[in-house]
Formats: C-alpha cells, sequence, structure tokens
C-alpha cells in the first residue's frame, strides 16, 4: 500500500497556540501525521489576526493548515475527560502554554502519562519547564532578550534591534519536530513514552556559534558587543551599500585573497595586519573603505553582486525586501514561496515548509479548520460517543463552532 508521507499513521493531539507549536504540528500535518487542534470556544489568538477576510485569518491558515479543530472548555471536568480519552489514542500530545497551565486542566505530564504510558509529550515553552524563570509568561522577543540575542544586535553604540521575525518561535517549532520524531523512533525501538521540554530559550542560545565559546575561552579578555552592520569578530565579514541598496560580503580564506585582486590592494596580501580574519577585524574600517570605494565605481548592487560571485567567487549577496524575494525566480523555482488555496479566504502566498522528501516530492493538498468543524467527527469516529451525547455536550456549552 503506498503511504501517504513519511509520518502517516502518527496521531498527533495539539494544545498549541501562536506560532512555535502550531509550527511544530504544521510540519507535523505537511509529513502525513493526524493531527488534532483543541482550541478554545472563541478559538486560538491567531484566528483574529491579520490580514483578516471575512473574519478569516491568513496568519491562522499559514501556521494551521491540515489539522482538525475540536473546540473544548478545557474549565470543564467534560472536556478534560474527553481529552483523556484522546490521550490514549494518541502518540503523540504537545502544547505551548505557560509552565503550570496545563496542570489546571488536569493535562500536565503527570496526568497525561498515567493515562497513556507510552505517548509522548511535548511541552514548548518561552523559558522552560523549571527554573527561576520558568513560571513567567513569554513570548520569541522575550527568549531573543533573556538569552543574549538582542543583545548582540543592532549599532554598536544604540538600542538593541528587533529584527521582526519570529525566528524564535519557528526554529523552535523546528527543534521540537526534531525531537518528537527522534523521541518516537526511541519508542519504535521498545524505548517507550517520554517528556520533552523544548524551550525557546535554549534553542536561541544555541544560536551563538561562537560568541559564548570566545568569551569563556579568552578568559573574559574577549566580550562579544552587537557592532552593527559588521561582524564583531571577523572581517570582511558585513553590510555594505552600493548605490541606494545593500549587499553583504564575507570574505574568508581563498576568497579574501579574490577580494583583495578585485580591489586592487594584493599588496595586502603581505601586510601583517591582515594575515588573518582576527587581525583584519581590528582594521577592519580600512578594509570597509577600499570595499565601498570599489562599490562606487559599480553601476548597482545587481552587477555589483555578479562580479564579486560569478566572476571572483567571493560570497556576496543582496539584501532583499519581502516583496523581492517572493518574486526572485530561485525562490518560485524551488516552492519557497507557496500559494495555497482556502476554502474561505482564497489564494494567498505563504512560506513553503523546508522539509524536503525524495520519495514525497509533491506536497499534500492541505486545508486550515474552521473552529470546532471536526467536533462531531473526531467524538462520534474516535470515541464512540452518540449523537445524543454529542448533542448534550453542545447544550452544555463544552463544545463550540464556528466559521472562522
Amino acid at each position: 500500500m503506498t503511504r501517504k508521507h513519511v509520518l502517516e499513521g502518527v496521531k498527533v493531539l495539539d494544545f498549541s497556540h501562536f506560532v512555535a507549536g502550531p509550527h511544530c504540528t504544521r510540519l507535523m500535518a505537511e509529513a502525513g501525521a493526524e493531527v488534532i487542534k483543541v482550541e478554545a470556544q472563541m478559538g486560538e489568538a491567531a484566528r483574529h489576526l491579520p490580514v483578516l477576510k471575512d473574519e478569516r485569518s491568513g496568519y491562522f491558515i499559514q501556521h494551521n493548515r491540515g489539522k482538525k479543530s475540536l473546540s473544548l472548555d478545557l474549565r470543564t471536568k467534560e472536556a478534560q475527560d474527553i481529552c483523556h480519552e484522546l490521550i490514549k489514542t494518541v502518540d503523540v500530545v504537545i502544547e505551548n502554554f505557560t509552565p503550570g497551565v496545563m496542570k489546571k486542566f488536569n493535562l500536565d505530564w503527570e496526568a497525561v502519562s498515567k493515562v497513556n504510558p507510552d505517548v509522548i509529550m511535548c511541552s514548548i515553552s518561552c523559558l522552560g519547564q523549571e527554573g527561576p524563570l520558568s513560571k513567567l509568561p513569554g513570548f520569541d522577543y522575550i527568549g531573543q532578550a533573556y538569552s543574549g540575542i538582542l543583545g548582540m544586535t543592532g549599532a554598536a553604540d544604540g538600542y538593541p534591534a528587533l529584527s521582526g521575525m519570529a525566528f524564535g518561535d519557528i526554529s523552535t517549532g523546528a527543534h521540537a519536530y526534531g525531537a518528537i520524531v527522534t523521541a518516537l523512533y526511541h519508542k519504535a525501538m521498545g524505548g517507550g513514552g517520554q517528556f520533552l521540554d523544548i524551550a525557546l530559550l535554549d534553542c536561541l542560545f544555541s544560536y551563538h556559534e561562537m560568541n559564548v565559546q570566545v568569551y569563556d575561552a579568552s578568559g573574559g579578555a574577549q566580550v562579544p558587543q552587537r557592532s552593527g552592520h559588521q561582524h564583531a569578530f571577523i572581517a570582511p565579514l558585513g553590510l555594505f551599500k552600493c548605490k541606494e541598496d545593500y549587499l553583504i560580503i564575507v570574505a574568508l580564506g581563498a576568497q579574501w585573497n579574490n577580494l583583495l585582486k578585485l580591489l586592487g590592494k594584493e599588496e595586502w596580501l603581505e601586510d601583517p595586519r591582515f594575515a588573518t580574519p582576527l587581525t583584519r577585524n581590528e582594521h577592519r574600517d580600512a578594509i570597509t573603505v577600499e570595499i565601498e570605494r570599489w562599490l562606487s565605481t559599480v553601476s548597482d548592487v545587481t552587477e555589483a553582486v555578479r562580479i564579486l560571485v560569478e566572476e571572483n567567487h567571493v560570497p556576496a549577496a543582496p539584501i532583499l525586501s519581502v516583496p523581492e524575494v517572493m518574486e526572485h525566480p530561485h525562490m518560485k523555482q524551488r516552492g519557497i514561496v507557496q500559494t495555497v488555496n482556502d476554502r474561505a479566504f482564497g489564494d494567498v502566498k505563504i512560506p513553503g515548509a523546508p522539509l524536503r522528501y525524495s520519495q514525497y516530492p509533491e506536497r499534500l493538498e492541505l486545508q486550515a479548520s474552521f473552529l470546532g468543524e471536526h467536533n462531531e467527527e473526531i467524538l462520534r469516529e474516535q470515541l464512540g460517543y452518540s449523537e445524543e451525547k454529542i448533542a448534550e455536550l453542545n447544550a452544555a456549552g463544552v463544545l463550540s463552532q464556528k466559521n472562522i
């Protein structure tokens, strides 16, 4: 029998909202897993974020395609009992509430593992499930602040800079996906269920690919600090202006030699000031002057990148805007920009899922659910509830449904 995708047969109960958790379960749905998204009666907050068309959110569509919606009032025992019954049938439970919230709903790891000892439960949080900061509410930028990421962005003598991106949420969702899949493999090898504590703080701190060891190994002599448009330790690695646009240039090893030939500064090959990336960094102002002198002679940034990359093998790239990325032929060919059709919203472009599988080259056709769209299907087909019982739950306000 032909499989739908790599995670076909994996069942997920998803209590997550906003971005980090939903991105994880989006990746699972894109890979063929069955995902039941449990939402509050008004729907998760993402359903109300722009752009809205007739109350339908493009934001929600992007992060929640391919998931079934079960809308419950988790404050009620009846809703908690429904969740416990579903937990017996699934492989994975995922949530990203502030630590302690799931316990209030009788759905923390202690309760979940009693119901199903073989389940994988993944809790995503900003600052982790333990430690002095763990109970604090958090969003992506809170994690960026505590991890030192914000401390490394912006001008050296000015404010730290907001990136305008939820890269902490997205990457933590991807880390959670990896942890869940490896835990499922461990379970398949006889290891049983387990709890996964995945934090934005931990993931973001790992982005310091050199700052932490540089500070420690130097005995504190080298303190990582934000350095604006140039790298703090290595030169040339930074942003440069060309006419009205910007580009990034990274020239290390033989690429440095190539850059010097282009700049007409071959004598620097024998100059001790420029012998290593670190010593070059001490004299990076001189390098910047020469690079920008050359850039002033070039017609535009496209021509500058062509000469650097194609003619001289010096890594460089233009700094593209979002519309420029969306219209770039390379992005279109790779499907980085994906056009999806939503039943209510219509066509909308979103970032395509980045995971690619040679045996499954075509993306699955997925839809984002309406709020509570699958209430009856899930209760009837997966839990065997009668029509009368479902009607009672509706009448009692335990279930809700709305076409948003």
